[in-house]
């Protein structure tokens, strides 16, 4: 096996891990891993490999969370289906933009999140929300809305959008973050497709490194699983550890970009 191949089944074990472990935003490290340790390029096909190989590393993670009766399904349905519009909509505007430019924007999405994950707290919320008849008439717009807004970043930035799915759909509905958390999985996979797809339709998906992505993400996610429900009362730590990698990285990121924009020395 060449060290390309190792690389992207190690890359996609710790996205895995990370998804396993902290319940979503671990995509958010794919990206970074292709191009600046896979090596793969240019970013365009980075960013599309990353979006077909989250969506099947999401798909992989979905079935423990299926199985413990964490998805709010019908609330998935309408956040998914609006999230793809955005998808499409965001991946054709990004495949216009150059591609160091969109990395640049990448990183500051990246510390944007990190920052965020940082101030985040509250874990409340109504574990029995449903969208039905009677709640549609509220719930229904508001799944809509931030659905379209997060599928399009998600798009735009070829990300599973994990992290910000599960912030959306606890503000859209108010089920707590255990709900999110499964619920969002479904979001990940149908926005990881979708941007994948419009990708694969202009030639911008590397199919052996994806293959390869996703085959490291199921070990990592499994493994993930397991160590999340063993270390189920730090949480909270882990989640701050994982800020401080995302801002880390998004840090290495805009730098990057920046330096080979010329804006940096």
């Amino acid at each position: 096996m060449t060290l390309t191949a190792l690389l992207a089944l190690g890359s996609g074990s710790l996205v895995g891990l990370v998804l396993g472990l902290v319940g979503g935003g671990g995509s958010i490290l794919a990206v970074p891993l292709l191009v600046y340790l896979v090596g793969v390029s240019p970013a365009h096909v980075a960013i599309g490999t990353s979006a077909l190989a989250v969506a099947g590393s999401a798909l992989v993670n979905l079935i423990p969370h299926w199985r413990m009766n964490h998805i709010k399904w019908r609330c998935a349905l309408v956040f998914s289906l609006s999230g793809v519009a955005g998808a499409l909509a965001g991946s054709t505007v990004a495949k216009a933009i150059d591609g160091q430019y969109l990395l640049a924007l990448f990183a500051a999405l990246m510390l944007g999140v990190g920052v965020s994950m940082f101030l985040s707290r509250g874990q409340g919320g109504n574990p029995e929300v449903r969208l039905t008849r009677e709640t549609a008439r509220y719930l229904t717009p508001r799944l809509v809305l931030i659905g379209f807004g997060v599928g399009a970043l998600s798009g735009f930035f070829g990300i599973g959008g994990g992290f910000l799915i599960v912030p959306g759909l606890m503000l859209a509905t108010g089920m707590p973050l255990v709900y999110a958390i499964g619920t969002s999985l479904v979001a990940v996979f149908s926005f990881g497709a979708a941007t994948a797809a419009s990708y694969a339709a202009s030639g911008l998906v590397d199919w052996g490194i994806a293959a390869l992505f996703v085959g490291g993400g199921a070990v990592g996610g499994v493994l993930g699983a397991l160590l999340g429900r063993r270390m189920s009362k730090s949480k909270n730590a882990l989640r701050v550890t994982f800020a401080a990698i995302v801002v880390l990285v998004g840090f290495y990121v805009l730098w990057r970009s920046l330096a080979a924009l010329g804006v940096i020395g």
